[in-house]
């Protein structure tokens, strides 16, 4: 079989290297063709463009980037007409995939999307697009499956969410041969996660370093996007005590005590490796403004948003300034604090489904195009 997997960010480009593990056991003679990142290419796809040439974010970059968004558009469906494959994987990406997948099938070919498009936060108009030019969706939050079945009736699987594999297969180690191996001092770890793309990174980080000083007890370390060089975080890291360690998150996470965290899937990968989190978020001010004005959400963290109450703190805005993130982390790195939100965190990972999602996406996928 022919499979074409078009992932635009590097949380897409994880998920979908895991499906492709899993579809090659059970089609070892599988041809994969991709859009998305090293993780996929490492997992036997030919890579056609990587997600760092297709990373635009918010409503007024959107804009500023469009002639570039609208050659990629025009090359994925020459490129996909070349390869003929039997079923297009979309992994999330919804702007860019919504948009092939109408294209895709008017032309007759399979189209199958695995992490929905979060249409229940914002555009949920796009749900005609989706029971039309999909079809099979397999979701990944459970209260997707309800929304798109009770309130939209269409059929979709709920699979689990990836990420609980992805953290409890990776290899274990420990505090001490972490803090060796990467040049680390003996302190406690502050992971701090400014996001994968260099203009969130710009936003976040400088605010992030500034309550280092506050801290002098702790170490802080900052987890390198793997689509960013090194030398792009130079510029902010005046302090000689802030580490940097690249394509190490997971590693970072797991022998870390408390993070500062972007708003993003990193807000779910941190709260699954049970740390203590605060988390952030600052974008473009006119990008903001006309999104709060039509994304209705309570929150803007997953871990809230799928326990529907406020178990992290989210700084927006002017909120996230020096000031309140670091009474913020203070208030985390308190023992009581820590222990219920431990507690939360286990309530978390036990709704989202528990592990199998790549396994079960796989079977699904391959038994229906056969």
């Amino acid at each position: 079989m022919k499979y074409y997997i078009i992932a635009g960010e590097a949380s897409g480009d994880l998920h979908a290297s895991n499906l492709i593990k899993e579809l090659r056991k059970r089609d070892p003679d599988g041809e994969f063709r991709a859009w998305g990142g090293d993780l996929m290419e490492a997992a036997g796809a030919h890579l056609v463009k990587h997600y760092r040439e297709l990373a635009f974010m918010g409503f007024v970059e959107v804009l500023l980037n469009l002639f570039t968004i609208l050659r990629n558009i025009s090359f994925c469906k020459k490129d996909i007409e070349s390869f003929n494959p039997d079923v297009i994987i979309f992994i999330d990406y919804p702007g860019f995939n919504l948009r092939i997948a109408k294209w895709a099938k008017r032309r007759g070919y399979k189209t199958h999307y695995y992490i929905s498009p979060q249409i229940w936060a914002w555009k949920e108009g796009r749900i005609k697009g989706i029971k039309r030019d999909v079809d099979e969706m397999y979701v990944i939050l459970p209260f997707e499956k309800d929304f798109y079945e009770k309130k939209h009736n269409m059929p979709v699987d709920f699979v689990g969410h990836p990420l609980i594999d992805a953290i409890n297969n990776r290899p274990l180690i420990s505090p001490e041969e972490f803090k060796k191996v990467n040049g680390l001092d003996e302190r406690p770890i502050i992971a701090l996660l400014p996001g994968s793309r260099k203009q969130e990174i710009r936003k976040m980080l400088e605010v992030m370093l500034s309550v280092v000083e506050d801290f002098p007890e702790y170490q802080f370390v900052i987890a390198g996007a793997p689509s960013v060089d090194a030398s792009f975080y130079s510029e902010f890291i005046a302090n000689d005590g802030v580490h940097l360690l690249l394509n190490k998150t997971y590693d970072l996470l797991s022998v870390s005590y408390a993070a500062l965290v972007t708003s993003g899937t990193a807000t779910l990968e941190t709260a699954l490796f049970k740390i203590p989190q605060v988390v952030c978020y600052t974008g473009n001010r006119i990008s903001y403004e006309i999104a709060k004005r039509v994304i209705k959400l309570k929150y803007i963290s997953l871990v809230n948003l799928i326990l529907d109450k406020p178990v992290v703190t989210e700084l927006i805005q002017t909120e996230f300034n020096k000031t309140k993130l670091s009474d913020e982390l203070h208030i985390i790195l308190d023992p009581y604090k820590r222990a219920t939100l431990f507690l939360e965190y286990y309530d978390l990972e036990q709704v989202l489904g528990g592990k199998g999602a790549s396994e079960k996406t796989a079977e699904l996928i391959h038994s229906r195009i056969q």
